[in-house]
């Protein structure tokens, strides 16, 4: 058995056997390993005894749940109305070009995720993007080198 699986078992054991603790437990997975794995959908479905497409459908239906490694540093570009119109396309193509990875992926070494959203509400800032919950007003390519060597260096 491998140490995830024991992990996921600790979490797993925390919680009732019940549907109702579903999302709880899938939220504490998610917390714990950046992504819900099939194998951790399968033990939370046997334990709740909620059928696995169901489980499935929750973790697919939330934003917050990914069924893909995330990377150690998370990287959020708006793609809203303002930050659109002041050059948030470019921002991501400069991301995707330095980072090596498409916006919606992580890089191999699980070092970065990159992504676009829709909004992140903070229009005046555009364009804005989020790494590691730290908001970037007014990014600009300076601005990127700035923030991925802090996060490479932490």
């Amino acid at each position: 058995m491998s140490d995830t699986v024991t992990n996921v078992d600790t979490i797993i054991d925390r919680y009732p056997g019940q549907p109702e603790y579903l999302i709880f437990l899938l939220q504490d997975i998610q917390a714990e390993y950046n992504y819900v794995s099939p194998e951790a959908m399968q033990l939370v479905a046997d334990h709740t005894g909620v059928p696995l497409s169901r489980v499935y459908a929750v973790a697919t239906f939330y934003q917050s749940f990914s069924l893909e490694p995330k990377g150690e540093h998370e990287i959020r570009v708006c793609m809203g109305t303002a930050c659109h119109l002041k050059g948030s396309g470019r921002i991501v193509e400069d991301l995707e070009r330095r980072l090596g990875v498409e916006a919606g992926h992580t890089t191999e070494d699980l070092s970065f995720t990159l992504e676009t959203v829709n909004c992140l509400g903070a229009c005046a800032l555009a364009p804005v993007m989020v790494a590691d919950e730290e908001y970037h007003p007014t990014v600009t390519s300076q601005k990127i080198n700035k923030m991925l060597k802090q996060l490479t260096q932490e």
